[in-house]
């Protein structure tokens, strides 16, 4: 059974705010014949001094990069989606939950030119837990490698984060739940290790962590850059690279990075065992590090949470 939709009361739809129930589209809207989308995923934790939003301006930018290079106008710039997410966290009176920017093509063009449809630009946030189920960060989860690679290069754009990309990450998730895994791991074009579905992957061998190198094939991640310099900070050595499959098989520890899944460790992969079956001791202290920065536990040095103003009493006022 797929994830069941935890309900928000209101959504922020082109600057102003809405009821969960009417934030609907036509079914002749762009969008939906042709997957004319781009989105975020962002997190925002609880913490002692309220909601916090963990990397907001990256996230932020990220979304309207996408749009440009996909030539969308989104008519609100990084600024007034900052505070519009703000308003959206006290409104719905959520001290921690997933917040989903996405910007859509709406009705007007009716063949592959998009260019007579509307931009609908929507925030929405709901609650959200762990990524890949109950005990997935703590005990690791069982992937497999998927029989579908990502797309080459200069075929689809994989540094936006568009909907229509995730229709291979789809036929990825959907083989690996159906043959019993929890997550797959995409290979790129060339055969090397790219990403999971909807994650970026580290390995670590003898003590270093590793790393596929961006290659045209996957998604620039932000939790992904988060671990990258969390690591060096550590004293961890980093390494992007290359990766042959087969180094997985090897490797002392593998975990996914992203905003939903944040570190969750993987335990085997095809059935074979990574290292001792358990969670490794450095993609646990990453894991730790990195929930701690975000839940405000542990000081954040890099100014990556973004308090949301107005809290009260360790939850989001309502405006």
């Amino acid at each position: 059974m797929g994830d069941q939709m935890p309900k928000s009361p209101w959504i922020w739809k082109n600057g102003e705010f809405i009821p969960w129930e009417a934030a609907t589209i036509h079914v002749m809207a762009h969008v939906v014949h042709y997957g004319s989308s781009v989105f975020e995923g962002i997190r925002c934790y609880s913490t002692k001094k309220g909601p916090a939003v963990f990397r907001l301006d990256a996230h932020l930018r990220r979304f309207l990069d996408s749009a440009r290079i996909y030539r969308m106008e989104i008519p609100f710039d990084a600024d007034a989606l900052r505070d519009a997410t703000g308003e959206l966290v006290r409104r719905n009176e959520l001290d921690e939950c997933y917040i989903r920017p996405i910007a859509i093509r709406g009705m007007g063009a009716l063949g592959l030119n998009p260019t007579a449809s509307a931009i609908d630009t929507y925030l929405i946030c709901w609650r959200w837990g762990s990524y890949l189920g109950a005990g997935a960060l703590e005990q690791g989860v069982d992937v497999c490698i998927s029989s579908w690679n990502r797309p080459a290069p200069n075929t689809f754009p994989t540094i936006a984060k568009a909907g229509g990309n995730y229709m291979n990450a789809q036929l990825m998730k959907m083989e690996a739940i159906a043959n019993g895994y929890a997550e797959a791991i995409a290979l790129s074009p060339d055969g090397l290790v790219s990403e999971g579905s909807g994650q970026n992957i580290f390995l670590v061998r003898d003590g270093t962590l590793i790393t596929p190198q961006i290659d045209g094939a996957m998604l620039l991640g932000i939790t992904r850059d988060s671990v990258i310099t969390l690591a060096r900070d550590m004293g961890i050595p980093v390494r992007e690279q290359q990766v042959p499959r087969e180094m997985l098989y090897i490797a002392d520890e593998v975990f996914f990075t992203g905003t939903a899944a944040e570190v969750t460790p993987v335990r085997s992969i095809d059935r074979i065992q990574v290292g001792n079956g358990g969670v490794g001791p450095i993609s646990r202290a990453i894991q730790e590090r990195l929930l701690g920065v975000a839940r405000g536990e542990i000081e954040d040095t890099y100014g990556w949470l973004w308090h949301v103003p107005g809290e009260a009493g360790g939850k989001a006022a309502v405006a």
